[in-house]
This record gives structure tokens, C-alpha cells and sequence, in this order.
């Protein structure tokens, strides 16, 4: 009897269309090893536009890697296609129908206002206006949307200043626009959130990039199902994680800022990156980001210049790439320059070879020159002349001169050939070659480590686990570096020069609502978390691995939930677990400690809570306080979840509920602002349970009640619970 071959593991597919080019990534789902990569031309001149690159490379994949399209057993894309609209002012035509009578109309009738909304272009968003005073009259709201058809709007946005409350207004409109087979979106769809303006600008910046965004979909969606993937499309948020197609065409504008988020998902999902600042650097610029305990933070993006609802990747970027020229004051004469600074621009915009790169000869001779990139740059940039060529001076010469770039690394070129390239820099400084490697180095990480210092300060990171990790191509020139400078652990992302397919072959499904609820009751945040968890069960999360992080802030009367989840088939092969070292060992790094002297406080096959109790705040004992550091410690050796002052119990799950009361209580502080209840963790087999960002003693029982409700009577339930301070 013969036996069937062996089906290869289903694999999952990342691509990222970039300005210039697409990269596509393969990935084992099994063990998340990369079986593959490609990298094509961005298609934008076809007739298809960018999705006919989008299917070169899944082609190209697919061969290469020798599996068939029933073996994909997920696809996701990432775009730059809205954020390049944006800014370029490349946007549809927007009608909006203002709903309302009386101070209703005066109000709506205001965002005229919105055609003088600036794009980073300097092209103001085309808008036309129509009012509808009376929604229940059907022949009136489609005389609103034809009139501003008439005055050649492409898509229609419906707005009605309490629809948040009553979207019935709204809904008129969009009914009339779909009469009209015209795409509309109204601002309730968008958010939740009161603000008639800033709802509105949202609302109207999502509408100014649906058709085209549209018409993408289509095209990418008949090629994925010609060429016979099955497996559901999934597109790259801003937030870092996923969405279906059938979300995008709702919300694209949900897809801007998406090309620095793909990166860090691939940073927290591959590198498993908990408390860090991920920083991809690329030729000209690097976009640097924070993971906070195993979470992206999020923040309101601003486009055009103005606030909106869009929650997006907190991002902040320094014209410090890997191909950032140097500036120089000063004489002329050897050892009368000074470096005075790195970029922004680089030896890409300049159209220089980086010198590094070149072949030795053809740098003999070379002289320092300065000159001017652009022609209304400064002409203080220096590069190297051999009186028939140019070469660039550049960040990535500088830090393969210095030795710092690991071999095979993407941005690695031969250190004599770097070392050469710095000789006349060296001389004019009047340094060694090595010294003139590092002040070039140096300049760098003063702009970058300013902003990543921020960054730390800004989300309150512990500077004891945080690491910094690069991705991009220019990685290696960064990175390294920084972390020797700043004293913090850093280290290049395995492939970190497809970073950003990888993360959107990795990424989870992910949505976020946000309410506006004065005086929430447990019901109300209750409702918003189920809100978000069914968002994300529609879209083919597993239900046993959704993790839906709450907070309440009761000041702004906003409740917030985030919901993430792995698709069915995404399942990691947990045979590759640490063995006892290594989980000790990661804790054991993280807390600067002995792994013999760790104390195992809970386990439950999933995590291991690891830790031990330090004294703080005296010297002689008589005001030292004992406090227990707890490191959360995954299957795979890393380290979840972190804390300096946290409290660790076992419940059964059958009494956890009652349990737990009582301890919230007991732990509760007491000061000027009323009680503080702790910061509580709720370790749920796989799942990480976050209410830390729960302040009302109910709430949090009432949510964690929810979490604990369908687990086995005899589970245990960890519980974490953290001072506050």
C-alpha cells in the first residue's frame, strides 16, 4: 500500500507594497521559520496599478519556495497606497451632506471649512456641500447627494452632529448614495467619539481615499482568487494589526501611517520583543516606536496638519538613515574641520554611489569636497571627489569603517573598502580613521537617542528590560551603536531588511472601539469590550485566543477596548519550548540576577512567573521596603510581562471570582485622590489578560469575571497584581 506524500505545513503570506518596491515574505505557520522572499518593482504604472505587483511577487513566492496556492493558509498586504495619496494630494472629489436644522445646520454648514484642510502636498481637500434639513423626507436626502454629485463630488460623507447618539440622519444619506451606486461613509461608522470637527475631518479624509483604495481591493481580490488562494485577505492596519477586506473598503483610511506599524509587528511578533523601542531605519530617515509590555502604543495621528480620530502607531521619525550624508564646518586644511552634522539629506536625494561600496580603485585619489545636494540646501555636505566621480559619505561608511555591522547583515560592506573611504574625512579632522568612524556615529545617535530617551521617559519604560531592536536595511548602522552609547541591550531583527512583510505575515487581527460614556456603569464597559471582541470574531479570530485589553479613563469619560486575535490556522508548533535554563536564564538577564536565586512563584504550562524580593529606599533598613520583581516568562523563553512591585497567587478558577474581591480590596490604596485599587494581570492558558488599565474597583471585577468565566472549574488563575504609584 503506498503511503500519500506528506502535505507541506501551510504557510503565510506578508506583503508590503512599498513607493518603490513590493517585498513578499513566506512563513512556516508551524514555526514562523522564513521559507522565502521576494522583491519586485512597485507596480503604480500598470493598468491594474499595484496589484499587479502584489501578484508577481506572491507568483515569484509561491515557486520559489515550491508550494501551491492551496498550501496559503494566510495572505495579508500592506500599503502605502492612502498614505502616498495623502500625500500627494492625490484624493477623490468629497460631497458632504450636512444633516440637521436650526443650530444642527449652522454647525454642519461650518465644515465647508474642511476645503481648506491642507495635505502635506499643499493641495487642499476638494470638498463640495449640500444640506439636508429633514432626513425622514427620502427625496430630499437624495436631492443632497445628487447636488453635490452635480458639482462633481466622488464620494459622498454624511454628517449629523449627535449621530453618535441617533444615526438615523446619517443613515439616510447613505441610503440615497447607494441609489446613486456612489461609495459614502458616514462619521458614526468612523467613530464613536463626540467632536462634530475632528469627526468630521476623519470621516472626510476616509472618504478621500475610497475609490481608489476600492478599486484596489477589487483588482487584488479577483487576482488572489484567480491564481486560487482560498485563504481570506487580510490588510495591514496603522494600529499594527490586520483587518479584513471587506473592513478596509469600510474604513481605508485605517491603512495611512501602516507601512512603520508592519514593522513593529514584525518586531513584537518575531523577535517577541515585550518592553522595547523598535527603530527601522531605511536610507534616509528612521521611524522609531515603542512596545510596552508586550503592547504597541497607540496614539490620535494628525493629517494635514490637524488631529484626528484615527488611532495609529505612535511614530517618530529622524532624518538619520543609513545613507545620511555628513555636514562639515570649519577650514579647509587638514585637521581644521568639525563635524557639525548628519542629514537629513541623503545619498539618495544627492544621487551619489555610497563611497563604501565602490571598488577601491575607483576611490584612489579622492579628495573631501563640500557641496550642496539640492540646490537651495546648504552647501556644508561632504563627499568624496576623485575628479571623475562622486561618492557619497555616508552613515553606513561610517559604521563599517567603526566594524560595527555583523557580516552577512544587509547593509555590510568590506570595512578595508570603508576604512579607505574615510581616510580624507579622517585627515581633515585631524583623527584616526577609527575615531572619524565614531564621530559621524556619534552625531547620528545624538538625534536618534534624543528621541528615543523621549520615548522611554513618555510611556514610563523600565530601563532595566528595555532593548532596543533594528529593523530595515539600515539597521545595522543604527542600532548597534545606539545601544552601546545608551547602555541598553540592542540587537539587529533576524531579516531585518523584510521586517515589514514579516510583520504583516505575523500580524494578529485587531480592532479598537472607543465610547465617550459619562458615569460608565459595569455594563457600559462590559458592552464596549464585547463591542471589540466580536469586531474581531467576525473576522476570523480563533475565539479561544482573543485578548481584549480595557481602559477607562473616568476624567474624559472614555472607555476604550482593544481586541486581538490569531486566525484559526495560526498556530505555533510548541515542541521548539525553552527548556528550564533558558526560561530561568531570560528572567535571570532581566533582573540582572543569579538564576539559582529566582523564586518560581506560579506556573500554569503557558507562562512561568519567576522573580524575587529586593529591598528599596534605605540603607540601614528602617525605611526599606521589601518589593518582589516578577518576570512573566513564555513556552519560548521570553519575557511577557514585567514588574518591580507585584504581588503573585494561584486561584481556582471556581472561586477565583470571590477571591479575587477580596484581594483587590485588601491591596487597594488609600491617599489624596481616593482609592487606587492595583494594576491586576490575569494569566488565562495562553492568554495574557491586561486590566491594568481598569482605576474603578467594579469595572475591573466586573471584566475580570468575564475573562475568568469560561475557563475549567480546576484551572488555576495567576493573578498579577502591581502597586500603583
Amino acid at each position: 500500500m503506498m503511503r500519500e506524500p506528506t502535505r507541506p505545513d501551510p504557510v503565510r503570506i506578508g506583503i508590503d507594497v512599498g513607493g518603490t518596491f513590493t517585498d513578499a515574505v513566506a512563513v512556516s505557520a508551524a514555526d514562523y521559520s522564513v521559507l522565502g522572499q521576494v522583491k519586485v518593482p512597485t507596480s503604480h504604472d500598470h493598468a491594474d496599478g499595484v496589484a499587479h505587483g502584489i501578484m508577481t511577487a506572491l507568483d515569484r513566492l509561491l515557486d520559489g519556495i515550491g508550494v501551491s496556492a492551496d498550501d496559503v493558509a494566510f495572505l495579508a498586504h500592506g500599503t502605502t497606497q492612502a498614505t502616498n495619496a495623502l500625500l500627494e494630494g492625490d484624493v477623490a472629489t468629497i460631497g458632504i451632506v450636512g444633516v440637521g436644522s436650526g443650530f444642527d445646520a449652522f454647525a454642519t454648514g461650518r465644515l465647508r471649512s474642511l476645503g481648506r484642510l491642507r495635505l502635506d502636498s499643499g493641495h487642499p481637500l476638494p470638498v463640495r456641500y449640500a444640506a439636508l434639513r429633514d432626513p425622514e423626507d427620502a427625496a430630499a436626502a437624495l436631492s443632497g447627494v445628487d447636488a453635490v454629485i452635480a458639482d462633481g463630488a466622488e464620494v459622498i460623507v454624511a454628517v449629523e452632529p449627535f449621530s453618535v447618539d441617533d444615526p438615523r440622519g446619517e443613515t439616510a444619506v447613505l441610503d440615497a448614495a447607494a441609489l446613486r451606486s456612489v461609495p459614502a461613509t458616514a462619521t458614526h461608522e468612523i467613530t464613536q467619539l463626540y467632536g462634530l470637527a475632528k469627526r468630521a475631518r476623519t470621516a472626510a479624509l476616509n472618504a478621500g481615499v475610497m475609490p481608489r483604495m476600492l478599486q484596489t481591493a477589487d483588482l487584488v481580490e479577483q487576482s488572489i482568487r484567480k491564481a486560487g488562494v482560498s485563504a481570506p485577505l487580510m490588510v495591514m492596519r496603522c494600529d499594527g494589526g490586520v483587518m479584513t477586506l471587506p473592513e478596509m473598503r469600510h474604513r481605508p483610511l485605517l491603512t495611512v501611517l501602516s507601512g512603520p506599524a508592519a514593522g513593529v509587528a514584525g518586531a513584537l511578533m518575531g523577535e517577541k520583543v515585550s518592553e522595547g523601542v523598535f527603530l527601522e531605519t531605511g536610507g534616509t530617515s528612521t521611524d522609531i516606536s515603542v512596545i510596552r509590555r508586550g503592547r504597541v502604543q497607540i496614539r490620535h495621528a494628525a493629517l494635514g496638519g490637524k488631529e484626528t480620530y484615527l488611532s495609529a502607531l505612535d511614530v517618530r521619525t529622524v532624518g538619520i538613515g543609513g545613507g545620511s550624508l555628513l555636514r562639515l564646518g570649519g577650514g579647509a586644511g587638514d585637521g581644521q574641520a568639525a563635524i557639525t552634522g548628519v542629514g537629513p539629506r541623503s545619498a539618495h536625494i544627492a544621487g551619489l554611489p555610497y563611497a563604501c561600496f565602490a571598488d577601491p580603485a575607483d576611490l584612489a585619489g579622492a579628495r573631501l569636497v563640500r557641496v550642496s545636494p539640492q540646490a537651495a540646501d546648504p552647501s556644508d555636505y561632504a563627499v568624496l571627489d576623485t575628479g571623475d566621480r562622486r561618492f557619497a559619505l555616508t552613515v553606513t561608511c561610517a559604521a563599517n569603517a567603526a566594524g560595527v555591522v555583523p557580516e552577512g547583515d544587509y547593509a555590510r560592506s568590506d570595512p578595508d573598502t570603508a576604512r579607505i573611504a574615510l581616510e580624507p574625512l579622517a585627515r581633515a579632522l585631524g583623527v584616526g580613521v577609527p575615531e572619524a568612524a565614531r564621530a559621524v556615529l556619534g552625531r547620528a545617535a545624538d538625534r536618534v537617542g534624543a528621541v528615543v530617551d523621549e520615548l522611554i521617559d513618555d510611556y514610563g519604560l523600565d530601563r532595566d528590560v528595555c532593548s532596543l531592536v533594528g529593523g530595515g536595511g539600515g539597521a545595522a548602522t543604527v542600532t548597534p551603536y545606539l545601544g552601546e552609547r545608551m547602555g541598553l541591550d540592542a540587537r539587529i531583527a533576524a531579516h531585518s531588511e523584510v521586517i515589514s512583510p514579516l510583520g504583516v505575515a505575523l500580524a494578529l487581527v485587531r480592532e479598537s472601539v472607543e465610547r465617550i460614556v459619562p458615569g460608565a456603569t459595569h455594563a457600559d464597559v462590559l458592552a464596549v469590550r464585547a463591542e471589540a471582541e466580536q469586531a474581531v470574531l467576525r473576522q476570523g479570530a480563533d475565539p479561544a485566543g482573543v485578548e481584549v485589553d480595557v481602559t477607562v479613563d473616568p476624567q474624559r469619560n472614555l472607555v476604550t477596548a482593544v481586541a486581538t486575535g490569531a486566525t484559526g490556522l495560526r498556530a505555533k508548533d510548541r515542541a521548539a519550548a525553552a527548556d528550564e535554563s533558558a526560561v530561568r536564564g531570560a528572567a535571570a538577564a532581566s533582573l540582572g540576577a543569579d538564576p539559582g536565586a529566582l523564586t518560581e512563584y506560579a506556573a500554569n504550562g503557558w507562562y512561568r512567573v519567576l522573580g524575587l524580593a529586593r529591598r528599596h529606599g534605605g540603607r540601614f533598613g528602617r525605611f526599606a521596603r521589601e518589593r518582589t520583581h516578577v518576570r512573566v516568562v513564555d513556552a519560548e523563553g521570553v519575557v511577557r510581562l514585567h514588574s518591580a512591585d507585584a504581588q503573585v497567587d494561584v486561584l481556582p478558577a471556581a472561586e477565583a471570582e470571590g477571591r479575587l474581591r477580596d484581594l483587590v480590596a485588601e491591596r487597594t490604596a488609600y491617599g489624596d485622590g481616593g482609592a487606587v485599587p492595583p494594576a491586576v494581570w490575569l494569566l488565562l492558558g495562553p492568554k495574557i489578560a491586561d486590566l491594568s488599565g481598569v482605576l474603578d474597583p467594579g469595572h475591573l471585577l466586573a471584566l475580570a469575571s468575564t475573562e475568568i468565566g469560561g475557563r475549567p472549574p480546576d484551572e488555576g488563575v495567576v493573578v498579577l497584581m502591581e502597586t500603583r504609584r
